[in-house]
């Protein structure tokens, strides 16, 4: 089993920058595929990003595609995402995942433990 806290939502202006950290504790981090997922209000969660768990293998979705970068640190037991150019279309509250699966899944429920979640807001 393994322990996710999201780190570093906040408030942005379009077209600014923000990096989400999620720590892991537990289990051996290196285990898990490791993915993004948010949710904006009135809407269904979707997949944003997922890496393997070497890093040597990354999945985006369209959206996120060109502006965001999903990476780990093996060592510091930690998963990254560096969000530029935002968009207010990327306001939701961010969840980082683990899977056991090491295919890089795009589905929700293909992940069996998840952060809190950590809320992003771009102002236009």
């Amino acid at each position: 089993q393994v322990q996710l806290v999201d780190i570093g939502g906040g408030l942005v202006q379009a077209g600014g920058s923000l990096r989400l950290s999620c720590a892991a504790s537990g289990r051996s981090f290196t285990m898990y595929t490791m993915g993004w997922f948010r949710q904006a209000p009135g809407k269904e969660r979707e997949f944003v990003a997922a890496i393997n768990w070497s890093g040597g293998s990354t999945r985006y979705a369209d959206s996120a595609q060109g502006r965001f970068t999903i990476s780990r640190d093996n060592a510091k037991n930690t998963v990254y995402l560096q969000m530029n150019n935002l968009k207010p279309e990327d306001t939701a509250v961010y969840y980082c995942a683990a899977t056991w699966r090491v295919v890089l899944t795009t589905l929700a429920d293909e992940y069996a433990y998840w952060g809190q979640g950590t809320q992003v807001t771009v102002s236009s």
